[in-house]
């Protein structure tokens, strides 16, 4: 079946490499890396972003007096981290077009970020991974996942979720009679208060009249079957 989207930012949550006890799992970190790179091979554009949360929260900054401002750029640093895991790991499987770049510059191990730059590499087939967030404190992944998307014209972003099917009318882990929402505007998730992301990145999204697609990854090949329009899910647009 041909893919539903040519170029994708794909968000994923920190706690999709994670294992049971470890911040990383080698089959978590290989199961998203093979539909990746599945992906890559038909064909599509993808830039993916990872959140940090596997590693570091912000409220462990709170618990310890610490500043918001270095707890935001440690969150930042812990993307950097599972940028390059979820690189190295596509790698291993023996794709090598993959560059990850970094709002915050290391030099040694990551790209500064230039969406040029990133637009070129994608078109030569390039995996790109989008870490460090904007760069900037008070800003989560959810707000450099939709910058980022804009910025390579993507047709989509697709939100990885952990056990969710999409977005509920209420918390589907608490009620058995929670709604999912199959088709939603972007006035609709302001008026419902529906929390897909938060209001700066929703904001942008809408502004941008970007796509959002929310889906649950915890499935056979899912990042593939949501880029195939196999998959259900919450479509906001």
């Amino acid at each position: 079946m041909s893919l539903k989207y040519k170029t994708a930012l794909l968000k994923l949550s920190g706690e999709a490499l994670k294992g049971d006890g470890d911040i990383y799992d080698k089959n978590s970190l290989e199961n998203v890396a093979k539909q990746i790179i599945e992906l890559a091979k038909e064909g599509a554009k993808l830039g993916i972003v990872i959140g940090g949360g596997n590693i570091w929260r912000g409220n462990l900054g709170q618990n310890i007096n610490m500043p918001q401002i270095n707890a935001d750029y440690m969150g930042m640093l812990a993307t950097i981290m599972n940028g390059l895991a979820l690189e190295s790991t596509i790698k291993t499987l023996g794709y090598d077009k993959v560059e990850v770049y970094s709002s915050l510059e290391i030099k040694t191990v990551t790209e500064p970020y230039n969406f040029k730059k990133a637009r070129i590499k994608m078109d030569q087939g390039y995996i790109t991974i989008f870490t460090g967030g904007t760069g900037y404190a008070y800003f989560t992944t959810d707000t450099n996942a939709t910058i980022r998307a804009i910025e390579i014209d993507a047709d989509v972003i697709l939100m990885a979720k952990n056990g969710v099917a999409g977005v509920y009318d209420k918390d589907p882990n608490q009620f058995d009679d929670a709604k999912l929402f199959t088709h939603l505007t972007h006035e609709e998730i302001s008026q419902k208060k529906l929390r897909v992301m938060d209001l700066t990145a929703a904001t942008l999204a809408q502004d941008a009249n970007l796509k959002i697609e929310v889906f649950d990854m915890q499935g056979d090949n899912n990042i593939i079957k949501v880029m195939h329009g196999e998959l259900e899910s919450t479509i906001i647009e």
